[in-house]
């Protein structure tokens, strides 16, 4: 396991290495942030300090190396638009991300387990259609498109729920419900051809001529074995909500990490930009690291 782990530790770090790669140069090429901090009469010596401030007056491979050196030490740099370490502003809205993406993942996981579950066990009953009909719709449904279908509806029109803001649990209802749908509908869908390949086993008619319950039989003995696949599209759900964040975020007006970063593009504040991406990356690569090690947890059969 420790020879799997250190492997995985080393892909991660060179795929974080392109990662920074990829996105120091593509970010530069939005622009010189110098007007957008400075007046429009600024004279020609105040752009060139504000460049030399910034290390923005090196060649552009010069700039990334020495941006490499000081990630080595762990120095992200400072936000220009906001004068403080670009670590600090990114934990901050990272803090926010984790919240909204935790809770949504806990209910669609447990939602998902539920119907998927029993639509397996009531195969080709009402109960089955009904849920494979919304699962895949759910599925389908871009998340930028419900978001403002759902601010129409229930904000506008309705006037339930707040368009945006965090200063109450109402605030958050909508980009919960809306980052829950996709997910739900993949997952609901994996747990039912999971499940019907599990209740359909050898053990599991075994367990029904003992007598055994069908909660049991359900979510004892075949859900454990039908976990498997769940577990990597649960991790891979996960991961995307992480990116779909970035879309709901912004037109909720919610401060987490996806609005950040698409503020931070907007200003051209890249340090804040680096530490986003860098910071998202990192707990996208955990994230699964921990799905490798629960799948040898639940299947003593895989060994690394």
């Amino acid at each position: 396991m420790l020879n799997f782990l250190g492997k995985r530790a080393i892909a991660s770090g060179i795929s974080l290495v392109g990662l920074v790669l990829l996105v120091f140069f593509l970010s530069r090429l939005t622009g010189d942030p110098t007007g957008l901090y400075l007046p429009l009469d600024a004279s020609e010596e105040s752009r060139m300090q504000f460049r030399e401030i910034h290390g923005l007056n090196d060649p552009l491979i010069v700039q990334f190396f020495s941006y490499m050196g000081d990630l080595i030490r762990f120095d992200f740099g400072d936000s220009i638009r906001r004068s403080e370490p670009a670590i600090d502003v990114v934990l901050r809205a990272f803090a926010w991300t984790l919240q909204l993406g935790t809770l949504t993942m806990m209910l669609v996981v447990s939602c998902a387990i539920v119907v998927g579950s029993l639509a397996a066990f009531h195969v080709g009953g009402i109960f089955d259609r009904i849920a494979t009909f919304f699962s895949l719709i759910g599925a389908s449904a871009p998340d930028f498109w419900v978001a403002i279908v759902a601010i129409v509806i229930f904000s506008v029109t309705l006037g339930w729920v707040p368009t945006s803001g965090t200063g109450s649990v109402a605030h958050w209802i909508l980009p919960i419900a809306v980052l829950f749908i996709r997910p739900f509908g993949l997952i609901v869908q994996i747990v039912r051809g999971s499940m019907i390949t599990a209740l359909s086993s050898a053990y599991v008619k075994t367990a029904r001529a003992k007598g055994i319950k069908n909660r049991a039989i359900i979510f004892v003995h075949a859900l454990r074995n039908a976990m498997l696949p769940v577990i990597t599209v649960v991790g891979d759900q996960a991961a995307a909500l992480l990116n779909g964040a970035v879309v709901v975020e912004t037109i909720f007006g919610f401060p987490g990490v996806g609005k950040l970063m698409i503020d931070s593009i907007l200003q051209r504040d890249f340090t804040v930009v680096m530490a986003a991406i860098m910071v998202t990356a990192t707990a996208i690569f955990v994230m699964n690291l921990l799905i490798d090690i629960l799948y040898s947890i639940l299947d003593p059969r895989i060994r690394y």
